[in-house]
């Protein structure tokens, strides 16, 4: 086996919270190039929310069927032992059993828990497990010279408008990630983003 397929893709384990609300937003399409180049996945009951969820809210069912995310099915004795764990950790509610896979799949994957659920990622944190949010994703982005803050600060706004819990608005969102150190200072280099559909105007806690 060469050096490079033993080199394990980055893995990135969205919630419903994440994938609800991008959809809402009509910025599904934005989400996906924020994780190009990365694995992105969710879980069964993930989607099994979601479904549940879109008979009262029709553009939920945009996240249904998305061929950029994976489905981890988790049904190996690790996978389902890891389940049981979160479950004990976090809870048995609806809610509690979609963070508990997106957990399990994260720990035993070697990804990153992606949601924004502030209670399940401090419980997440306190067990070691790797856990952010939408914040983070977009100062990632934006450190990474794939994306404005410009442009992060809209996305922020359109996800707020569907109510979305967020710890702040699009305009507070550089000084906010600064002071979290998400985000250098601001005379610090950060490359140019590559001019993508991300940067129009119009799509718009850690």
């Amino acid at each position: 086996m060469s050096a490079a397929a033993l080199v394990r893709e980055p893995l990135l384990v969205f919630d419903a919270t994440v994938l609800h609300h991008f959809a809402l937003a009509d910025r599904l399409d934005v989400l996906a190039d924020l994780v190009a180049g990365e694995r992105a996945a969710t879980t069964a009951v993930v989607l099994d929310e979601i479904r549940a969820n879109s008979q009262r809210e029709p553009a939920l069912t945009a996240a249904l069927s998305l061929g950029w995310v994976d489905v981890i099915a988790l049904d190996t004795i690790l996978e389902v032992r890891s389940f049981s764990a979160w479950v004990r950790r976090i809870g048995a509610g609806r809610r509690d059993l979609g963070e508990a896979t997106v957990f399990a799949a994260a720990e035993i994957h070697g990804g990153t828990a992606v949601t924004d659920d502030r209670a399940a990622t401090k419980v997440g944190r306190a067990y070691g497990l790797e856990v952010h949010g939408t914040i983070w994703l977009l100062a990632d982005r934006c450190r990474s010279g794939r994306l404005t803050e410009v442009n992060a600060g809209a996305i922020v706004d359109a996800l707020r408008e569907t109510q979305h819990r967020l710890p702040c608005t699009g305009a507070e969102f550089p000084s906010y990630v600064r002071k979290a150190g998400l985000l250098p200072p601001p005379n610090s280099h950060i490359p140019n983003p590559a001019r993508s559909h991300t940067d129009a105007p119009a799509r718009a806690h850690d």
